[in-house]
């Protein structure tokens, strides 16, 4: 797979840092500000190439970018995951991408959960703009958080079709955990999990990636419990941040309880 580097997102650090300095509302500012904005509204696709053009343009956003976000949209076409949750919405990029491509899969809902309110904010303003109200809810909140509060309120009760986990990387193994201690994990859930090598995820990628029989070991001294008895079948995914540099996603399938 080769980089369209003529499509890469300018440099995400600025001044030491990579979000949070005011560069998502000035992406808001800009989308709707857009000479085009009436019609960017009720598409998807045309928004997110508007958010694309500004991450090419202005600064660099943390987004899945288009070439990452292809492998995911090829795997929803094929799992057709009725139910989607999402651990890390930043500005709603991912949602809108993910959200589209489930809806045409046939699925019908999409949580989006994301710890900062403004970037929430941010995000289900997008997310509206491209007419995807119906289909994805965004919740403020950790992970953790995000998952227990969609639980708590029967949101989230049975099996979920995919978890896509692009949040605060120690957390991921933690909140599959959590997913699957609550029944969310079974048979045909497919776990996608970004920056794989940038910066990486050992703990992640071990769990995923061991048999039951060592899992059953590795979670008789864990702190976080999950379900062992869980087999997966994981693969390794390289691919390309939106900025060129060189990333992977693992996808893995959930095969049943052993």
């Amino acid at each position: 797979m080769e980089f369209d580097h003529a499509k890469a997102y300018k440099a995400w650090e600025v001044d030491g840092k990579y979000h949070g300095d005011g560069r998502e509302v000035a992406l808001l500012e800009y989308i709707y500000n857009h000479p085009e904005v009436e019609q960017l509204r009720g598409n998807p696709a045309k928004v997110l190439q508007a958010i694309d053009n500004y991450a090419q343009s202005v600064t660099g956003l943390i987004n899945i970018g288009e070439t990452k976000g292809a492998i995911v949209t090829d795997v929803m076409a094929q799992h057709k995951p009725s139910t989607v949750l999402e651990l890390g919405g930043y500005i709603g990029y991912s949602a809108i991408m993910f959200g589209h491509a489930m809806k045409q899969a046939g699925g019908t809902q999409y949580y989006s959960v994301e710890k900062s309110p403004l970037f929430a904010a941010v995000a289900t303003s997008l997310v509206d703009l491209a007419g995807l109200r119906d289909t994805v809810r965004v919740v403020v909140g950790t992970g953790a958080e995000g998952i227990r509060r969609l639980f708590d309120q029967g949101l989230l009760r049975s099996q979920i079709g995919m978890v896509f986990f692009d949040h605060h990387k120690p957390s991921y193994t933690a909140d599959l955990k959590l997913c699957e201690r609550l029944g969310l994990i079974g048979a045909g859930t497919v776990l996608v999990a970004d920056n794989m090598i940038l910066p990486g995820n050992p703990p992640y990628a071990k769990w995923v990636r061991a048999t039951v029989a060592d899992k059953r070991v590795m979670d008789q001294a864990a702190e976080e419990k999950g379900n062992p008895d869980l087999e997966y079948e994981s693969r390794f995914v390289k691919s390309f941040e939106p900025s060129g540099q060189e990333d992977a996603i693992e996808i893995t399938k959930c095969l049943g309880e052993a």
